[in-house]
């Protein structure tokens, strides 16, 4: 009964506090980027990119040749951002919002329109420039932390249901951008080191189904995992998803974040680092752009106006008319307490590309100068959907139902850690 209690009383915050991390993450990832576009086009432009791109220990592999601090952060610490990324993928497959289909049908119809049209409009802008065509992935992402910090500056504004649907969107989206990582930008595997991460991701497993619960020997393996990932030529982190994949989950319908399961442990101990301090390290690091020298003309180029336009007209074409699609037809329902013109604000919010397209952009190209074009489009088209969104999102029109739909939420989180059912059938 002890026991009973204490999981319920974690996990009673437990969906509120993710959203208050993300949110405040976000605002903080926002300052992050601003600060590395003031310091990179300021006097110390040239001591910021000594500090990111000088070596600070021995090559690990041949490929990658003396390890510098962008490498390190790029391959080791966002393997950590991608650990994150997979306890939640596999806490909302298994108990969250994602356990079943019908709670799976709108998030997936959205983030699939969400993924292909802005991925159409980019190509449609390169069409015929071979060069540029790898770079297709990059306004397919959304960046959840920064997406949630905006709505976070929207205050009661913005209902929860919408949060919700933003987030597993979010974490659908991250699911294909995992595996467009891992297919289409992989290149050269070296097969022993391919062999020998199978191997441990094999261990891994069979630690779990033999009931190991303690996170240390799982951590330890994902260290060797990491490593042999980096060796395989597969890009270093995917190993972050596969070991999440590995850590045991207890199932607990009503209060989903149970004290004792190793996965929520994890996913707790994560959260406040990888919001507060690696993903804005990640953007103060990749954000940076030299602005000198560059034209409107280069701004309109194909690639950067492609993933700019991608990322907010594409989103927002494929994301709102998908969603529409889906209630019209009656295969999913429409966020509770949500208007069509807040969802379509949300679908303006989900062009907010930041981490995971400028971390595609640096995996598409080698060429620095194709690097930069496609981190202008990133930014550009980012700023462009999030300024936007935040004003369709102020100034719409709220539910007729949205205090008491808020409340009815407020009371589901505080009693269950949870909500049940976000959608409105309602709205079909």
């Amino acid at each position: 009964m002890t026991q009973t209690k204490a999981n319920t009383a974690h996990s009673r915050s437990a969906l509120r506090a993710f959203l208050e991390s993300e949110a405040a993450g976000g605002i903080i990832l926002i300052g992050a980027a601003i600060m590395a576009m003031i310091i990179a086009n300021s006097p110390f432009s040239q001591g910021y990119h000594d500090l990111l791109h000088s070596p600070v220990s021995p090559a690990l592999t041949e490929k990658l040749g003396p390890m510098t601090a962008h490498l390190w952060i790029n391959d080791g610490l966002m393997a950590i951002f991608f650990l994150f990324v997979g306890l939640e993928i596999k806490r909302e497959l298994v108990d969250g919002r994602l356990s079943n289909w019908a709670q799976r049908r709108l998030p997936v119809v959205a983030a699939a329109g969400g993924m292909i049209i802005p991925a159409l409009v980019y190509l449609a802008f390169v069409f015929g420039d071979a060069q540029l065509t790898s770079g297709w992935a990059i306004p397919a992402a959304t960046d959840i932390a920064f997406a949630i910090g905006v709505l976070a500056l929207l205050g009661s504004r913005a209902p929860t249901s919408l949060k919700l649907f933003l987030v597993t969107v979010a974490i659908v989206d991250d699911m294909g951008a995992v595996a467009i990582i891992a297919l289409f930008y992989t290149k050269g595997l070296n097969l022993a080191a391919l062999a020998a991460a199978a191997l441990v991701l094999a261990v891994m497993f069979g630690l779990n189904r033999a009931g190991v619960r303690q996170l240390w020997p799982y951590l330890i393996a994902a260290v060797l995992l990491w490593y042999a990932v980096l060796l395989s030529g597969v890009h270093a982190t995917i190993a972050g998803v596969l070991a999440a994949f590995t850590i045991p989950i207890i199932v607990t319908p009503g209060a989903p974040d149970s004290a004792d399961s190793p996965l929520h442990r994890l996913e707790h101990a994560l959260a406040g680092p990888v919001a507060f301090f690696i993903v804005p390290l990640f953007g103060f690091a990749n954000a940076g752009v030299n602005l000198s020298g560059i034209s409107l003309s280069d701004m309109l180029a194909p690639m950067p106006l492609g993933i700019a336009m991608g990322l907010f007209l594409g989103k927002q074409l494929g994301i709102s008319a998908a969603v529409w699609v889906a209630v019209k037809s009656g295969f999913a329902a429409k966020p509770r307490g949500a208007t069509w013109l807040q969802i379509y604000g949300v679908a303006l919010l989900c062009g907010i590309g930041f981490t995971m397209s400028l971390f595609i952009g640096g995996l598409a190209f080698s060429d620095p100068h194709l690097v930069d074009e496609a981190k202008l489009g990133t930014l550009s088209g980012s700023v462009l959907a999030a300024v936007c969104g935040y004003l369709v999102l102020k100034f719409a029109p709220l539910h007729p139902d949205h205090q008491r739909e808020e409340q009815e939420v407020s009371e589901e989180i505080a009693r269950d850690g949870d909500v049940s059912d976000w959608s409105d059938e309602a709205g079909r």
